[in-house]
């Protein structure tokens, strides 16, 4: 094989991001060596020019129609455009046809609709950007719709969340095609999180609860996000900001809608997962520094959110992180 031959779809009101993120990964894994080297062509409706959604202009190098002979990748991008795209039946079977050809197929955020639409994601387990799983979900339903992971891969057909997930998707086709190593300098290359895990959530603890416009409640949450070792309890919390205990539990079921405790634990949680998956630091050490008082209660907060232990987190994504050092 000489390359691997990337073709990425296009079309009117494609979100900017999920093409970049898809190009610059793989192009960044050829500046690390890949052998045989991917070969990415963006292609349009007939080849002309597509707006984004920011109103920016980007050429098509080809018409997707003219894609002809074997491909290694196919990736439909995502947008605001996703739903006119899967409504024009020219483009729908131009994807069908090449997806027949190609050794995987996947989408980026939106760009599932289009696959949907093409009837690629029968049957399978899919996700998309979380703001549109539902209307995924109720537009097909042969199609089961997560909008949980980051990104899910469900035999030859890949699926991502929203808008950066596309650059964790393409870490995971680098370092499948590549090795972990290759994928690792990629990431350190365009200064990014490690490769994600797929079954990492795309909402996390820190983004997914807004930062609340309550002045006070924003003093909290901002403490509470940078001492996750220290004393976080009711008490603690309502005297930093001179409150009762009480007034803070309604101000936090009113904004947060969770109690003082359970933000929290949750902060604690998340924060514990992201270091598991980034370093090899031992468990009371990652129990000590998220503020659980042994790695034993890290182990029992973490089954009863996450359904397994840290260690066996851990374990299933030990090679993603440590091959090649």
């Amino acid at each position: 094989m000489d390359d691997r031959l990337v073709i990425v779809v296009g079309y009117d009101g494609i979100e900017l991001i999920d093409l970049a993120c898809v190009t610059s990964g793989f192009e960044h894994a050829n500046r690390q060596g890949a052998r045989p080297p991917y070969r990415v062509v963006f292609t349009t409706p007939a080849g002309r020019p597509v707006r984004s959604d920011t109103g920016l202009e980007v050429r098509g190098q080809t018409g997707l129609d003219r894609v002809d002979g074997r491909v290694d990748t196919l990736v439909v991008s995502g947008g605001l455009g996703h739903e006119a795209a899967s409504r024009d039946p020219r483009l729908v079977g131009q994807v069908r046809r090449v997806a027949a050809v190609s050794r995987r197929v996947a989408s980026v955020c939106t760009g599932a609709t289009v696959l949907a639409a093409a009837g690629l994601l029968d049957g399978r387990r899919a996700t998309t950007h979380w703001h549109y799983a539902d209307a995924l979900a109720d537009r097909f339903p042969r199609v089961h719709v997560d909008p949980a992971p980051v990104y899910v891969r469900d035999g030859v057909v890949s699926t991502s969340g929203g808008v950066t997930a596309a650059l964790d998707l393409t870490l995971a086709f680098v370092e499948e095609d590549h090795g972990a190593e290759t994928a690792r300098r990629v990431a350190m290359g365009m200064v990014t999180y490690l490769h994600r895990p797929g079954d990492q959530a795309q909402v996390s603890q820190f983004t997914g609860v807004p930062r609340p416009e309550q002045l006070l409640l924003r003093r909290v949450v901002d403490h509470v996000v940078g001492h996750l070792g220290d004393d976080l309890g009711a008490a603690r919390l309502a005297a930093l900001v001179d409150v009762s205990e009480r007034h803070l539990s309604r101000l936090f079921a009113r904004h947060v809608g969770r109690s003082p405790a359970r933000y929290v634990r949750d902060a604690r949680l998340e924060a514990a997962s992201r270091m598991l998956v980034a370093t090899s630091e031992p468990l009371t050490a990652v129990a000590r520094r998220c503020g659980f008082a042994s790695a034993e209660s890290l182990r029992q907060a973490f089954v009863a959110r996450f359904g397994l232990t840290p260690s066996r987190f851990r374990a299933e994504h030990t090679p993603r992180r440590a091959a090649g050092r």
